[in-house]
């Protein structure tokens, strides 16, 4: 879902990225069936996930969005926080986004190997349609909308956009509030 977000927060390593950017598809304990710098992305992306969830900032965009988003509301911020860094990608890097992409995309599919079945038909639809379609606010409307037909039971998401266009200016504060924080326990992390 933010996997602009969790790639950005990698570092230069391409086992960490390639870790971090599966994170949504690896569930319960790591074990030894991935290499150390692949788990340790892995953990870095769930740390990450961790840190977001507890953030006054990501927690004051959750509570702006409306109360029948209910649990999805973190999953719309994820994604609405992906938009506001592919929109600011030039205050954030020095490599242009489609160049970083590029880049990106070319560590994952060199371990493509240890990618989860389900995520390996998915790596062209991430880097050539949803992240660039968070560029915009109607990507990120139609972003929802195809996932809100993936969900099995009925959910709101599909009308997630107009959330977004309803409280930009303040969603956009928060991520600029969250992002040097997030950053720096991205880097700290790495350290260790």
């Amino acid at each position: 879902m933010n996997y602009l977000f969790h790639l950005y927060l990698s570092g230069d390593d391409p086992d960490i990225l390639t870790g971090n950017f599966m994170g949504d598809f690896v569930k319960g304990r790591l074990t030894d069936a991935y290499p150390d710098k692949l788990r340790r992305g892995i953990e870095l992306h769930r740390r990450i996930d961790s840190f977001a969830q507890n953030h006054a900032a990501f927690t004051a965009s959750r509570k702006r969005l409306g109360a029948d988003f209910g649990l999805y509301r973190g999953i719309m911020v994820d994604i609405f926080y992906d938009h506001f860094l592919a929109v600011g990608w030039r205050q954030c890097s020095t490599e242009a986004l489609p160049d970083y992409l590029k880049r990106a995309r070319a560590s994952v599919e060199a371990r493509r190997d240890q990618l989860p079945e389900r995520l390996k038909g998915l790596v062209p639809v991430i880097f050539e349609e949803l992240i660039p379609s968070y560029l915009h606010a109607e990507g990120v409307t139609d972003a929802l909308r195809r996932m809100s037909r993936r969900v099995p039971r009925a959910n709101p998401l599909a009308s997630g956009g107009l959330e977004l266009t309803r409280h930009y200016r303040l969603l956009q504060e928060d991520f600029h509030a969250f992002l040097p924080d997030i950053r720096g326990f991205a880097e700290e992390t790495l350290r260790r």
